[in-house]
């Protein structure tokens, strides 16, 4: 009997340092509680989501474009520092420039009956956007086109050579052209033919880009602003491919977008999207749902930093209850976004439940030793 007593006592004096019972997380009473304390004294927002007005707005397609500064489509050939140059000169009768066969030399005033060209060696324009042209001197010509590039080296040359005529071409092009790096098939600069080039068209003359289209998001940096694109929602949304200007830089980086699944569900863990779009009816469906012995179907809670009228984010919590009908209805349109948490709330009238159970738990062994000192004594009598 003093056995029986003494694991009694140490049975009850576990149960008196118990100071809380085994739990996968707070109520939704405690959630919905806690959120409107702190939202006193912090700009917390609780969101009772019964209606598909209370859902949040996707985000506005159109906010990439709005925040690149745009700028004027220039023209495909002009000309800027570090492009280079091929000219050529053509002239009738007295010449400045003519080869000799002797090493491709200048001579100076070379009569020819017929027409003769000179191919001038391949020309850089310089950092402060200058070239240099024998007999003519330095003309600054960025910014130019090529036809206006002529005119001025012909203009320069006229009162020295006998109507000259001068065509430049583009040799190798930098001012018309863009940066791609990352998950593409050829990383490096690209030569825009047109300017007309989407972002769906770089990506395409880049050789197309690596890995899983879902997972892939483009960075556009455009003089100091930049605006990121995911590969998806271009396909389904055809405003999102910007036009792409040059001296734009696109980088192409694996950021798959993923959702976190907590509390009392089947399962916790961080998902990715299966798709560029994923309700909050699916995100439900993959947690597993809410665990029969442990979770509340009427506190679904979804916690996400929302943007605001003024674009500042907000910590906004949305609370589900998903037993009432109309629930299922809105869940399929709520959409869920990159980073969000999805919470199961742990039910409050499981406490009764888990405390008989940990008491159980406990007795067990107290049970044990009693039926083994029955047996004891009895086989002593």
């Amino acid at each position: 009997m003093q056995i029986k007593n003494s694991v009694f006592l140490v049975v009850l004096a576990c149960l008196a340092g118990c100071a809380t019972l085994p739990s996968s997380g707070p109520t939704g009473k405690q959630i919905e509680k806690s959120a409107i304390a702190a939202a006193n004294g912090a700009p917390i927002q609780l969101v009772q989501v019964q209606a598909v007005s209370d859902i949040p707005a996707v985000i506005d397609a159109a906010l990439p474009a709005s925040l690149l500064p745009d700028r004027e489509t220039p023209p495909t050939d002009m000309v800027g520092p570090g492009d280079i140059l091929d000219i050529n000169i053509y002239e009738a009768g007295v010449t400045l420039f003519a080869n000799t066969g002797n090493g491709g030399q200048l001579t100076q005033m070379t009569a020819n009956p017929g027409v003769q060209v000179q191919k001038l060696p391949p020309t850089r324009i310089d950092d402060q956007g200058d070239i240099n042209i024998p007999y003519a001197g330095t003309l600054h010509v960025a910014g130019l086109t090529t036809g206006q590039v002529e005119a001025a080296i012909r203009k320069a040359l006229k009162r020295l050579s006998q109507n000259p005529q001068v065509i430049v071409t583009l040799g190798q092009a930098i001012t018309n052209s863009v940066i791609v790096g990352g998950e593409v098939a050829r990383p490096g600069r690209l030569v825009l033919q047109t300017n007309r080039e989407s972002l769906s068209d770089v990506i395409a003359l880049a050789g197309g880009y690596r890995g899983n289209s879902k997972d892939l998001m483009v960075r556009i940096m455009r003089n100091n602003s930049n605006v990121d694109v995911r590969i998806n929602d271009i396909v389904e949304n055809p405003s999102l491919d910007l036009r792409i200007r040059p001296g734009d830089r696109l980088m192409l980086v694996d950021d798959p977008r993923t959702y976190s699944i907590l509390g009392a569900s089947g399962r916790v863990e961080q998902v990715p999207f299966r798709r560029s779009t994923v309700s909050l009816a699916e995100a439900v469906a993959t947690a597993g749902g809410t665990n029969p012995n442990l979770g509340d179907p009427a506190a679904i809670f979804l916690f996400r930093f929302a943007r605001d009228a003024k674009g500042k984010e907000v910590p906004t919590v949305y609370h589900l209850n998903m037993m009432q009908t109309g629930s299922y209805f809105i869940a399929q349109k709520f959409v869920m976004q990159d980073k969000d948490v999805l919470y199961f709330g742990n039910a409050a009238a499981n406490q009764p439940s888990k405390l008989v159970q940990l008491i159980s738990q406990l007795f067990s062994p107290v049970l044990t030793v009693t039926s083994a000192v029955s047996v004891i004594q009895n086989s002593n009598n």
